[in-house]
């Protein structure tokens, strides 16, 4: 069982959570989280042996760039052409999860109302 990965994906969900007005949603039973109705991180489906993270963040400055990356993709469902990169992780792979956060932060920044935005600029979230 890796059960790093189960804490790495515990982390980033509250790390997600302490932004302004986020909020968690299982729509397709999958969980995301969101800023009013938009979401900014699709989490997946949670792998209950927590073997797998699967993360999806809208990132049109970084996306680029990302997706260099050897667990990184354009995001499923045609999503990829709006700035979506999926990023997947398993076994005994290990998330950079200092760079998730900053990934994480720019695809709140991207869907979240500007008065939420303007009110985090220049402050460290979580």
């Amino acid at each position: 069982m890796a059960t790093h990965l189960w804490h790495a994906a515990k982390a980033l969900r509250e790390y997600a959570l302490a932004f302004p007005e986020a909020w968690e949603d299982f729509p397709w039973e999958e969980r995301v989280i969101k800023v009013g109705k938009k979401i900014f991180v699709f989490m997946g489906k949670v792998d209950s042996d927590g073997r797998i993270i699967h993360l999806s963040v809208k990132l049109p400055q970084s996306g680029a760039e990302v997706l260099l990356e050897d667990f990184a993709e354009p995001g499923s469902y045609g999503t990829g052409k709006y700035g979506w990169v999926a990023l997947r992780f398993e076994g005994t792979d290990e998330p950079p999860l200092d760079r998730i956060r900053k990934w994480i932060d720019e695809s709140y920044r991207a869907v979240a109302p500007k008065k939420l935005v303007k009110a985090i600029e220049g402050r460290l979230i979580g």
